[in-house]
């Protein structure tokens, strides 16, 4: 090999280690993974594919799990369940949701209510929270839903269907830790997929 080759050849290494680099730490931002796509050398070095290659690292999770952010879509693995908890609020950020939560349904009073025949939300099992005109149309697959609860912890639940009528767990899965959310004639089921500790 001459030693213009090996040049080009390290020269192709260096370029692709950098631009996964910067997909790493850009952290979900999509127009500079495109400008990174389009710095990469492409024929010049015998690189016509690299396009490609970029779209694969986006696809499989090279920007990780991603933010918190309104329209996250964060493709995590479902969490343990956690230990029976009295749940004290509902937050839903990505559509301005911050209710106290109470026990038993309430109906008509705007609020809303924990069903306590059913599990604590984040206890194994699929606990059961209903509202009146709570706007669960707006979210989304992916969306989160938050349950701060009386042992200082907080409950995170990832949007798994949205549905005009109710909707129901999966046959199968019944050690995981689940949340079905109702208002009105729209029901959301969503998934467990992390605690996080108060302060």
């Amino acid at each position: 090999m001459s030693r213009a080759q090996w040049a080009a050849a390290a020269l192709t290494v260096t370029l692709l280690c950098t631009g996964v680099a910067l997909l790493r730490g850009s952290a979900g931002a999509e127009p500079a993974a495109a400008s990174v796509a389009d710095a990469l050398p492409s024929r010049a070095l015998g690189l016509s594919g690299h396009r490609r290659l970029v779209r694969g690292l986006e696809q499989s999770g090279a920007h990780g799990p991603g933010a918190h952010g309104p329209g996250a879509d964060r493709r995590t693995v479902s969490a343990p369940p956690m230990r029976a908890s009295r749940p004290l609020r509902l937050r839903i950020p990505s559509l301005g949701v911050d209710l106290p939560l109470a026990r038993g349904p309430q109906d008509g009073d705007g609020g809303a209510g924990w069903d306590t025949g059913g599990p604590a939300p984040g206890s194994a099992g699929v606990a059961v929270v209903t509202g009146e005109g709570l706007p669960l149309a707006g979210l989304r697959r992916g969306r989160v839903i938050e349950i701060p609860r009386a042992d200082h912890r907080t409950a995170v639940f990832t949007v798994e269907r949205v549905s005009p009528h109710a909707v129901t767990a999966p046959a199968g899965d019944t050690g995981l830790a689940r949340l079905r959310l109702v208002s009105g004639e729209t029901s959301v089921l969503a998934r467990l997929t992390g605690p996080l500790r108060a302060g």
